[in-house]
């Protein structure tokens, strides 16, 4: 029983993505623990002629970790069928991400100022809420697949 549902997930492409988003996430949501909380420790930071939260540096740092290791796992386990050079694949994931980076901000800066959330809390419900839009820009924009390989991966089994 335990092993024909773990080829059914295997099998089953929306289910690695959200095994391979879901670690990217875990690194994302613990490194932005451990720097909020442990290793940054000033509120404020200040670069270059700007003046940054905490909260802010905290996500910089661990969103990008977490989109290094979501970039691999998917590449490799999610949307391999993609013909698409690896250099082209990470800019357009890394495009995305940006994106996704900015979405994420805006709504951890509404959850934390507007509703006094707590910041480690604020920053797994903002990815959360944008997470099923990305499952569809990956596949389609940054692997570069249409639906049709989706078909006929299944069609090969």
């Amino acid at each position: 029983m335990a092993n024909k549902l773990l080829k059914k997930i295997i099998n089953n492409q929306v289910a690695r993505f959200v095994l391979s988003a879901g670690s990217g996430f875990l690194v994302d949501i613990s490194v932005f623990y451990l720097l909020y909380h442990n290793l940054l420790t000033e509120k404020r930071y200040h670069f270059f002629n700007s003046e940054l939260r905490n909260s802010t540096v905290s996500l910089a740092i661990s969103y990008g970790l977490g989109v290094v290791v979501n970039f691999l796992i998917t590449k490799y386990l999610v949307f391999v069928e993609s013909k698409t050079s690896s250099a082209k694949q990470f800019v357009r994931f890394a495009s995305v991400a940006v994106i996704g980076f900015f979405a994420n901000w805006g709504v951890i800066d509404i959850l934390i100022h507007y509703f006094n959330m707590y910041p480690p809390l604020a920053r797994p419900l903002a990815m959360l809420s944008l997470f099923f839009a990305s499952f569809f820009i990956h596949k389609f924009f940054s692997f570069s697949l249409s639906m049709r390989h989706q078909h006929a991966a299944a069609d090969n089994k």
